[in-house]
């Protein structure tokens, strides 16, 4: 696993979304999986600068995303279908039909099995980008004593519940179960990347990159078994933690 030190959260957001231009300038029709929350916004508004300035062209790129809320629709303006869409989407030449977000309504079990074929479809993602929960949850796979390795219904802890209730009215609006997908698909991208900011995160990303320690109690460990994952954090972050590179 390699760790990558930045001097500021934004340098983070531009070395990723460097990451991504040149993949893409290799590659014009690679497969990303797609990270939401507060973390990868800055990262793809870059995105959409460089596509306004002819540095990216996503016509031929298709994306699959990692989760979904349970019971709210794809027009709900915390749905991640919704997120995505205003925050990158509707900004940058990729035709919607190329996107995939997991469907929140109807039959979940059934949504969480298309999610699982989208994650097969043409291949493992050549990208997959990820943020990280205080407790080192990636995606909506929880800490536990078990993890699931494919794309499946999740119950959400009362600290991720706690987490997202900033974005809803109210505690009782937050979506309580999220199809995800799991563990074994995360791993399976040919390179995984993972992005981290703020003091929060820190007993998270201890667990990751301070000792070879593999535990479900923070799912983000099993990034320790990928031949190319990447880490990058701030050095903020990185002097919280201890670490010296």
């Amino acid at each position: 696993m390699k760790v990558i030190v930045t001097k500021s959260y934004d340098e983070t957001c531009t070395v990723i979304a460097e990451m991504i231009r040149d993949l893409i300038a290799r590659k014009p029709d690679a497969k990303l999986g797609l990270a939401t929350g507060g973390t990868p916004v800055p990262i793809y508004q870059k995105l959409i600068q460089m596509n306004r300035e002819g540095q990216i062209d996503f016509s031929q790129v298709h994306t699959v995303n990692l989760d979904e809320y349970c019971g709210i629709p794809g027009t709900h303006e915390q749905s991640y279908r919704y997120f995505m869409d205003s925050n990158l989407f509707d900004h940058i030449n990729i035709p919607k039909a190329n996107t995939f977000v997991a469907n929140g309504m109807g039959d979940f079990e059934a949504n969480a099995q298309e999610l699982e074929q989208k994650v097969r479809e043409g291949g493992p993602a050549d990208f997959q980008l990820l943020g990280i929960g205080n407790n080192g949850h990636i995606a909506f796979n929880e800490a536990s004593d078990h993890l699931i390795s494919v794309a499946h219904v999740e119950n959400l802890t009362e600290s991720t519940i706690n987490a997202n209730a900033r974005f809803f009215e109210k505690k009782e609006d937050v979506p309580t179960r999220a199809i995800t997908m799991g563990m074994g698909d995360i791993l399976a991208a040919k390179t995984v990347v993972l992005a981290a900011t703020g003091l929060a995160k820190v007993p998270a990303i201890k667990g990751l990159i301070m000792d070879d320690v593999i535990t479900t109690q923070n799912p983000s460990t099993l990034l320790k078994l990928h031949e190319n994952a990447v880490v990058v954090i701030d050095k903020e972050l990185a002097d919280a933690v201890g670490y010296q590179g």
